[in-house]
């Protein structure tokens, strides 16, 4: 259980972190930062599972970089429902979902090393 609150901790971290390196990703605060982290695991749970399986031949064809189009849905989806989220534009999201997925990548292992 401590395992899963650190977890989304540092996914809340890294958000904060992408949003001030990112031109057009604004998060309110932490507060925010910790919903929009369970939103977005959420939503790459249940949306994001459905699209990678039917996008799946693509996904192949581009050697796995239409997965960081669909994690950038993935950011606007849990920015269009949660308040005081916002990805501006589809450059914020692309730059944003792959700033994310390296910085948590980071953050695991910095702190739950293998």
């Amino acid at each position: 259980m401590l395992h899963l609150i650190a977890n989304w901790f540092l996914s809340a971290l890294s958000l904060l972190i992408v949003a001030a390196i990112v031109p057009g990703i604004e998060v309110a605060g932490f507060g925010t930062s910790l919903i929009a982290a369970i939103v977005i695991g959420l939503v790459n749970a249940t949306l994001g599972f459905v699209l990678k399986i039917l996008t799946f031949p693509l996904t192949l064809v581009t050697f796995g970089a239409f997965l960081i189009i669909i994690n950038a849905l993935m950011l606007k989806v849990a920015a269009a429902v949660i308040p005081g989220f916002k990805v501006r534009g589809c450059l914020a999201a692309i730059i944003g979902a792959i700033l994310l997925g390296l910085l948590n990548t980071l953050l695991h292992w910095m702190f739950f090393p293998l």
